[in-house]
């Protein structure tokens, strides 16, 4: 991969084996064929500025793009208030606290009554993911703060390194012991996520609040929120689904259900179904190519899962009451079926093969449960299967328990559970309906297109290009001309959103070209999966005023498919 200044005398290499370095260019890089495209708005080849200065333009209100072809409106929704950001957030943690918490009293209760067996596994159930999160949270910190990464930058590595003009005398080493001291710390602790919430809420309102740097307080939060939601998301799916249906089991076994238990499982439960509501939001709000999730649509999204996890979660719960084996056989075949299935689609999460076999094995288990998307396109018909398939598995496995169970045990709760089977399900369905049909951020275009409110989103801050020859490259001149605050004000801006006062005239910053395409949704995008690519950004931030653009490539379109900006 390759990057260079834009215009500016910055630029960045980027290698598929190293890490990116610095070099000076004296000369303004010829138009190559990178920079010409086929609009797919418009229609015609044309330059990348001047196409998207035309379809930008259209979009604010100043005309017609090339070709007179019509652009699609889209009518985004107002900019979420900063106490919602936050209490999303506060309500996260709340809800780990609550799901982790109640998981180790019961341990406990269960351990005073001399439960042995039913303690050990729900201990095991909270330990064992939870070791695994922190390993992997340590090492993402050990990345992003070693090897050239983010923590020489800020001088706290042996190095010392100075930073625009400021050097870090001997404290450097205190500093350095005292990061490691305390990452090494919350992690033993079992506190990576915790404190990964904490640090992004702190940098949520740094982004709105700080006046100086505010680009890279909001690069920052972006990225610390998207590894907690990671992290949450394989958490949530090793430990509070196994959870919920062992608990469940035991309840069915006993036939009783004691408060802890009710609460634990209510946990769980709602755990599972706010991890993913806040995994797809999320991942809507990092992509310029899909609309931001509104919290009304996070909500019935949450509620969609709700219904729908706890359908398969009880006919699973009821199945394993009665039938050990089988019920270990089922499981193992359901997943290598649903991995199959994904790996047959052809994910592109990973930056490797092997991890993109892992990603795949971690979907099967998650399709155990729920539905995942993790392919690009109208999911509409792989919905309809994987619904009518787990439709027809939760009929056999309560079938086979209302057929085998023992009338005199289960006489009080067999009707009601199975009517719970499928009211859940029928609600969960009605739920999915009703947010697709209303509060689904509906993709503003089908292909990649200049024209659309979310580009005029990752453009914010940047004056527009005046309307000018397909051939004429822009320069720093062109770039003169700022978007009023109404226009500004029409656009969608994501979680913690910086907005700053445009400039009248803005130095060029370092341009990292990316010579790979870009990641379709619903996958992450290269930037925020590739740590060492996160490490460039973040060199690139502390060390130049600039903006720092990233820009991929579409080898079949020839089409240069975004420029993002640092005030994303």
């Amino acid at each position: 991969m390759a990057a260079q200044s834009d215009g500016g005398k910055a630029g960045v290499g980027y290698g598929g084996g190293g890490f990116a370095q610095l070099y000076d260019i004296d000369a303004e890089e010829p138009l190559d064929s990178a920079a010409i495209h086929i609009c797919q708005c418009c229609r015609s080849s044309a330059c990348y500025w001047g196409c998207r200065s035309a379809c930008l333009g259209s979009l604010l209100g100043g005309g017609q793009p090339l070709g007179g072809a019509g652009i699609r409106e889209t009518h985004c929704p107002p900019r979420e208030q900063l106490w919602l950001d936050c209490l999303w957030i506060i309500l996260a943690l709340l809800v780990f606290f609550w799901d982790v918490g109640t998981d180790l009293c019961l341990a406990a209760d269960y351990y005073q009554k001399q439960k042995y067996l039913w303690s050990g596994l729900t201990l095991f159930f909270v330990l064992v993911p939870s070791v695994l999160v922190q390993i992997l949270s340590f090492r993402w910190f050990v990345q992003d703060y070693t090897g050239g990464g983010l923590g020489e930058v800020e001088g706290l590595t042996k190095k010392g390194t100075v930073v625009q003009g400021c050097s870090y005398p001997g404290k450097d080493r205190l500093q350095l012991a005292t990061i490691w001291l305390w990452q090494a710390t919350i992690h033993i602790l079992q506190l990576g996520q915790v404190w990964r919430y904490i640090r992004t809420l702190y940098l949520g309102v740094m982004s709105r609040r700080q006046k100086e740097h505010q680009r890279r307080w909001y690069w920052a939060m972006m990225f610390e929120y998207a590894d907690v939601n990671m992290l949450r998301l394989l958490e949530t799916f090793l430990e509070s689904a196994p959870q919920l249906v062992l608990q469940l089991y035991i309840m069915i076994q006993e036939n009783r259900a004691e408060t802890l238990q009710c609460v634990s499982s209510l946990a769980s439960l709602i755990s599972l179904a706010w991890v993913l509501a806040s995994y797809h939001k999320l991942l809507r709000d990092s992509r310029d190519d899909q609309r931001s999730m509104s919290y009304r649509g996070a909500l019935l999204h949450l509620c969609w899962r709700l219904f729908t996890i706890s359908s398969r979660v009880l006919s699973l719960a009821l199945f394993a009451s009665l039938f050990h084996i089988s019920f270990g056989i089922f499981v193992v075949l359901h997943w290598c079926a649903m991995a199959f299935w994904v790996v047959h689609g052809g994910t592109d999460f990973c930056m490797s093969k092997w991890e993109e076999v892992l990603f795949n094995m971690v979907v099967g288990i998650v399709y155990i449960f729920c539905w995942f998307n993790v392919k690009e396109g109208r999911t509409r018909y792989r919905m309809i299967a994987y619904y009518t398939v787990v439709l027809a598995e939760n009929t056999i496995l309560t079938g086979l328990w209302y057929a085998y169970r023992d009338p005199v045990l289960t006489d009080s709760y067999a009707v009601p559970a199975l009517c719970s089977v499928y009211l859940t399900f029928g609600g969960g369905v009605l739920v999915m309906f009703l947010y697709y049909g209303f509060l689904h951020p509906a993709t503003t275009h089908l292909q990649p297109s200049p024209a659309s409110s979310c580009c005029a989103q990752l453009l914010w801050g940047l004056p527009l290009p005046p309307s000018a020859p397909p051939s004429a490259p822009p320069t720093p001149a062109h770039m003169a001309k700022s978007q009023t605050e109404e226009d500004v004000a029409e656009t969608c801006l994501p979680v913690f959103q910086v907005r700053s006062a445009p400039p009248t005239s803005k130095p060029e910053g370092p341009l990292i070209k990316i010579d790979m395409p870009r990641k379709r949704y619903p996958a992450w995008d290269a930037h925020y999966v590739d740590r060492r690519l996160r490490r460039t950004i973040n060199i690139l931030q502390y060390i130049t005023p600039a903006a720092v653009g990233i820009r991929y490539r579409d080898g079949p379109l020839l089409y240069e498919l975004l420029q993002y900006e640092s005030s994303l």
